[in-house]
């Protein structure tokens, strides 16, 4: 892996990590049209990744350290409400993550067909969502959610469902735990929020344990380089802080259904070219 390339690839990965696109599903797609060798770039997939979940907690920090602070008051305050929602919705992926992860990545494949179909799936989502959300705006504009934070229980597991799901390349993490929570009622702005910081957790846990593996298999980014997953590393991180800022004001204000005409029209070209 050249060096220009991992420094694109890291950004491919920064910009759509937060964008309802699936950033999984496009390197995948990069790494076919930059011509990209499959040896090392696991490893390099699992640098990137971290790269924009450290990028996710500087947008964030103000918000988790008040998190913690509330939370270690052992008070049921405001603060202990949310966090302990996000650990709700934390049990559906931790069940598949802990049980089936082997077997859902086997199920669904490393091909491109499989990320086209899952962009459909995506796109099938956001637009749903998209119109009950706005259509739920319309006929009740007065009301107020009447569950803490925000976001009831229930809503919470649901959404962390719809995080349990998107395992599959193609299936957006961001775009599904979004769809879901607008499906289920939650207020655009709570979820804008609520959907990045409950990731946190899963994926942290989830790129130290693979981090932990290829270091002690002793061949981690073995065929690309210490520079390329330097470049590669920055680069999501810069990107993803970018995009994570535009993908809070989008969630709160923007229309998804122009994500989910991009998710299609880029599934179709992967049904036809490849």
């Amino acid at each position: 892996m050249d060096w220009w390339q991992a420094l694109l690839l890291g950004i491919v990965q920064g910009l759509t990590e937060f964008l309802p696109v699936s950033s999984s599903g496009h390197l995948m797609i990069a790494r076919e049209l930059l011509g990209v060798d499959t040896e090392g770039f696991l490893d390099f997939t699992v640098t990137v990744h971290f790269a924009t979940v450290l990028s996710t907690i500087v947008v964030f920090w103000k918000v988790i350290c008040d998190l913690l602070k509330g939370f270690f008051k052992f008070k049921y305050n405001d603060e202990t409400d949310y966090i302990l929602k996000i650990l709700v919705s934390m049990i559906p992926v931790a069940i598949v993550g802990f049980f089936f992860k082997d077997k859902v990545e086997a199920l669904f494949g490393d091909n491109l067909f499989t990320v086209a179909v899952c962009l459909i799936i995506t796109a099938m989502l956001l637009y749903l969502s998209d119109n009950a959300g706005r259509r739920r705006s319309s006929a009740e504009p007065a009301v107020v959610n009447k569950y803490r934070n925000g976001i009831s229980y229930w809503q919470a597991f649901v959404v962390g469902l719809g995080q349990a799901c998107a395992v599959a390349p193609g299936l957006s993490r961001s775009g599904t735990t979004i769809a879901t929570g607008l499906i289920c009622g939650v207020k655009r702005d709570v979820m804008a929020q609520f959907s990045f910081l409950m990731v946190l957790i899963p994926i942290i846990g989830e790129q130290l344990l693979d981090l932990a593996k290829g270091i002690s298999g002793g061949s981690f980014g073995g065929g690309i380089g210490t520079g390329s997953i330097i470049l590669g590393f920055l680069g999501a991180f810069f990107a993803g802080l970018f995009a994570c800022k535009v993908m809070i004001a989008i969630v709160k204000k923007a229309r998804l259904s122009w994500f989910a005409l991009y998710c299609l029209v880029v599934a179709l070209l992967l049904l036809i070219f490849f």
